[in-house]
């Protein structure tokens, strides 16, 4: 399985740093953010990735991460997304890379506490075609995130940023797909934000009977504000100070 890390956009939730920088280069802690997920598929055994990077310090990805070696990456593939054109439009660009095989996405400003290796291994075991696979945790504010609804324990839908959520689960950033994923994003109709959603994905699969789902262990946050990148510094020094 091969892994992308979606790492472009604006960043206006966390001005005036990103005035100066792409968000994912921002400090968390120790490290600058975009280690945490390329290190969460290093860990689950995905060394062959793609970044794709936007704005106008893309090459500062370069001149950080090198080949990615560093890191434990075997191959770092880079592309750029020119414009503010959301999630599943970068997604997109991933095609050719996939080459028609299955896809670990991980969003630029998720960090995790726990390995996705068994969610790794669990979709690269399923027979194709492969559907798709969200993760899930329980969170205290899922107004802000895609929000699943449950009828009893079966997922009915994904909400995107609900006033009155339907379950205190998130759809986090991290995602499973067949290479079907392509097609369904050519397809999409920008959304209110004129942007290509990445909850429109998943609700497609999901109307195929095709989207499975699975509560991650441990710790999760994105960074992407001024409070989550607060907290996930404090989560990351809180690990530190415990050794693991």
């Amino acid at each position: 399985m091969k892994g992308v890390v979606l790492a472009g956009g604006l960043g206006s939730r966390l001005l005036p740093m990103t005035r100066v920088t792409n968000k994912h280069l921002l400090p968390v802690y120790d490290r600058p953010m975009i280690y945490y997920p390329l290190e969460t598929l290093v860990e689950a055994g995905v060394t062959e990735i793609l970044l794709v990077t936007g704005g106008n310090n893309a090459g500062d990805f370069l001149r950080l991460l090198g080949n990615g070696r560093e890191l434990g990456i075997r191959h770092l593939h880079y592309t750029y997304q020119a414009g503010e054109g959301g999630i599943a439009e970068a997604l997109g660009l991933a095609e050719d890379f996939a080459d028609g095989g299955p896809l670990c996405v991980v969003l630029g400003d998720n960090l995790l506490q726990r390995s996705i290796r068994p969610h790794v291994e669990a979709f690269a075991a399923r027979p194709p075609p492969r559907g798709a696979m969200i993760l899930l945790k329980e969170v205290p504010d899922p107004q802000r995130f895609g929000v699943p609804r449950f009828a009893g324990e079966r997922l009915v839908a994904i909400e995107e940023k609900p006033a009155v959520p339907p379950s205190r689960f998130a759809v986090i950033g991290v995602y499973f797909y067949d290479a079907r994923v392509f097609d369904i994003v050519r397809g999409l109709t920008p959304s209110a934000r004129n942007e290509l959603e990445i909850t429109d994905v998943n609700n497609a699969y999901l109307g195929r009977g095709e989207l499975a789902s699975a509560a991650v262990d441990g710790w999760w946050t994105d960074a992407g504000t001024v409070e989550s990148l607060h907290r996930a510094a404090a989560l990351v020094a809180e690990e530190r100070r415990a050794g693991r």
